[in-house]
């Protein structure tokens, strides 16, 4: 069965397949950087996959500077209350693939399995319980996760591969260790690793 619904982004949900998401604090990207992007993206009438790159390079070195917003995913106890709210489902809703804890972000590669009850659920579950955690322990309220996640169905081998280094290398990429593994808040199942 196919879902599709629309918000910011586009979403279009199966009931089963290899997903990539990504999710970010509240706060990890001022309204006027979003907005001089949506400006850009508007601009153009359909985008090319260079101009998809482009913005979308644009978006992740915004999110990857980690000097925007609070990085509330540094704290030692936040990561773990994350970890914990991906791991839980491994095994009843989905295969856990890879993931990558930032700063600010989250970046997450499952595969779904029979009888699970759905990416908009899973993930309403995941930021929930780890929203409400969080804000316990940093004695404060309000919003923790942005409403909106990125999703992206893996179509074949060659782009699994692709994303599971994407994903891995992260905090290579921006500058917060020199080696993948040496960042402590980064999974990847035996089976895909790549580097």
């Amino acid at each position: 069965m196919k879902t599709f619904h629309r918000r910011n982004l586009p979403h279009v949900h199966y009931n089963d397949g290899q997903y990539f998401l990504t999710y970010r604090l509240a706060n990890s990207i001022p309204q006027i950087a979003l907005q001089e992007l949506q400006q850009e993206f508007n601009a153009y009438k359909k985008l090319t996959s260079i101009q998809q790159k482009r913005l979308f390079a644009k978006y992740d070195s915004l999110l990857d500077s980690n000097e925007l917003g609070l990085n509330y995913l540094t704290i030692p106890s936040i990561a773990e209350i994350v970890r914990a709210t991906l791991e839980f489902p491994n095994n009843k809703e989905y295969k856990l693939t890879c993931y990558c804890i930032m700063p600010n972000h989250v970046h997450v590669v499952f595969e779904l399995l029979e009888g699970n009850k759905g990416i908009s659920k899973i993930m309403q579950s995941i930021k929930r319980i780890s929203a409400r955690d969080a804000n316990i322990v940093l004695r404060r309220s309000g919003q923790f996760w942005q409403d909106e996640s990125f999703d992206r169905l893996v179509r074949d081998e060659r782009e699994l591969f692709n994303i599971v280094k994407y994903v891995l290398m992260n905090p290579v990429k921006a500058g917060l260790v020199d080696d993948w593994e040496k960042w402590n808040n980064t999974y990847c199942h035996p089976n895909y690793l790549v580097l």
